[in-house]
């Protein structure tokens, strides 16, 4: 692949949300990944036009849907410093179980569905 440049703090992929609630995803970050947020420009007093926010060093960009853009949601894989502690953070802020922590090949893992929508796979190694 041809060489790109890329601006400094980003990386070459990136996850671009539109989700029903960007209030309510970012809120949810935080309290699972302790996001911070990075960029936020509003389409108006309650709907979030672009946002970018962190989980560790990667940035993960998202918006409020609209009727010109439906709900895009997505399926996540996180490694993290601990499954089980992760995955209860998630429930305690409003994702559901997909899948119980449990040891597998490549680690300890579990799955949530956040609060709009998208499918977290959280593993530990």
């Amino acid at each position: 692949m041809k060489a790109v440049n890329i601006p400094e703090g980003y990386q070459q992929v990136m996850p671009y949300l539109v989700v029903p609630g960007a209030a309510k995803f970012f809120d949810f970050m935080q309290k699972v990944f302790d996001s911070e947020e990075v960029y936020k420009a509003m389409r108006d007093e309650h709907t979030v036009q672009h946002a970018e926010l962190t989980i560790g060093n990667h940035k993960v960009m998202f918006c409020d849907s609209t009727d010109v853009y439906p709900p895009q949601t997505a399926g996540m894989f996180v490694y993290v410093d601990d499954c089980d502690t992760i995955f209860k953070k998630a429930i305690d802020a409003g994702a559901t179980q997909v899948m119980p922590p449990a040891d597998m090949d490549y680690g300890r893992a579990a799955g949530v569905k956040d609060p709009v929508g998208n499918i977290w796979w959280i593993t530990s190694v």
